[in-house]
């Protein structure tokens, strides 16, 4: 024997962390998509909380389980990935997020999201900012909505003039805002 060579490849320590927190996000289904053998998945997956498990998928399999998703699943369909066969299911999917400090350029090409720091819990904080930011766009459209037909009704019934309307527009759109 001349040498040994030892590969590892860590589980990072906040992944069992952030599968818990995708869950209290509101993210139903969680599954395992991996090229690695089906041992070294189970042992990752139970590790970190996830009981769907996929191994020795190839690029165009993980296609296939992203569109099959996509089609059975109610809700948007979230890819993470960070390899070059990672790719094609990350520009399949609604939404596809590439870890680019590691991963290949073609994941990040493909992706809809970079997130360019080297920790996977980044992803827990942009869906919590995408689910604010809907929530706070349909409060404004629903106040705006509210406020315009209460001015049209006023309009309607000749208590405030064209003029006054497209005033009161204004505020309400400042208010919406």
């Amino acid at each position: 024997l001349i040498g040994v060579i030892g590969l590892d490849d860590p589980i990072r320590k906040e992944s069992a962390q952030m599968v818990s927190d995708l869950r209290s996000a509101g993210v139903r289904h969680i599954a395992l998509v991996t090229g690695d053998r089906e041992e070294t998945a189970r042992e990752v997956a139970s590790s970190v909380g996830i009981t769907e498990i996929y191994s020795k998928v190839s690029a165009a399999g993980k296609l296939e389980i992203a569109e099959a998703a996509k089609k059975t699943t109610q809700g948007s369909v979230i890819v993470v990935g960070d390899g070059i066969n990672d790719a094609p299911a990350l520009a399949a999917a609604d939404v596809g997020v590439a870890m680019g400090a590691r991963g290949a350029s073609a994941a990040s090409e493909a992706a809809d999201v970079v997130i360019v720091e080297d920790s996977i819990d980044r992803l827990v904080h942009a869906i919590q900012i995408a689910q604010r930011s809907r929530r706070k766009a349909l409060q404004a459209a629903g106040l705006g909505m509210g406020l315009a037909f209460i001015g049209m009704f006023f309009g309607a019934f000749g208590l405030m003039t064209p003029s006054q309307g497209a005033i009161a527009q204004e505020f309400i759109d400042l208010l919406a805002i």
